[in-house]
Parts: C-alpha cells; sequence; structure tokens
C-alpha cells in the first residue's frame, strides 16, 4: 500500500501563494506519475498538474504559468508551488501517486481556499 500526507493548504487573499507537499510512504516502487487535482464544491475533480517518471510535467490550462509542480525523489514527495492564486483556484486539493504494483493512491486532501 502508498501511503501518502498532504500538507500546506490554507487561507490566502487573491494574488498570494502558497506550497503544497505530498510526502509518499509504503510500497513506493516503480513510480508513474505524481500528481496533483482538485475539486471544488459541485464541481467534478480536475486535473491540476502532474509529472510523469521522465521528469515531464502537464498543466491544466487555467493554471499554466502560475503553478509549478516538482519532485524530491529522494524524499518520495511531491510540491506544487501556486502563484498568484486567484479565488476560482479554491478548492479541495489532492495528491495522487501511481505505481506499476499499486495503480492509484490518493491522499486524503487538502483545502485551499482564495478570498477576493
Amino acid at each position: 500500500q502508498v501511503q501518502l500526507v498532504e500538507s500546506g493548504g490554507g487561507l490566502v487573499q487573491a494574488g498570494g501563494s502558497l506550497r503544497l507537499s505530498c510526502a509518499a510512504s509504503g510500497s513506493i516502487f516503480s513510480v508513474k506519475l505524481m500528481g496533483w487535482y482538485r475539486q471544488a464544491p459541485g464541481k467534478q475533480r480536475e486535473s491540476v498538474a502532474v509529472i510523469i517518471a521522465g521528469g515531464t510535467t502537464t498543466y491544466a490550462d487555467s493554471v499554466k504559468g502560475r503553478f509549478t509542480i516538482s519532485r524530491d525523489n529522494a524524499k518520495n514527495t511531491v510540491y506544487l508551488q501556486m502563484n498568484n492564486l486567484k479565488p476560482e483556484d479554491t478548492a479541495v486539493y489532492y495528491c495522487t501517486v501511481v505505481t506499476s504494483k499499486e495503480g492509484s493512491s490518493w491522499g486524503q486532501g487538502t483545502q485551499v481556499t482564495v478570498s477576493s
């Protein structure tokens, strides 16, 4: 099993920044992908940013130029640096890890609230 612990959410004013962290433990072998999704009230969960094993990153159009995903392989941790936050970024943010053996695992979510 893979356990994911997220941290770094909170309340911030529009234009501010937050950095989310997600530490993975357990059966962390052959990681194929690490990423962040978010779900706003009344909306479906959507992909925000992912980083695959080779280091390639992809972003939702709505966050390009503002968010940066990175990972520390030694710490099995993935980060999401969020700058110039907007009220529409308000959501619960979930970390996900995909491994060859365990498939997809999800964190418990961390709330990000951006006030206008």
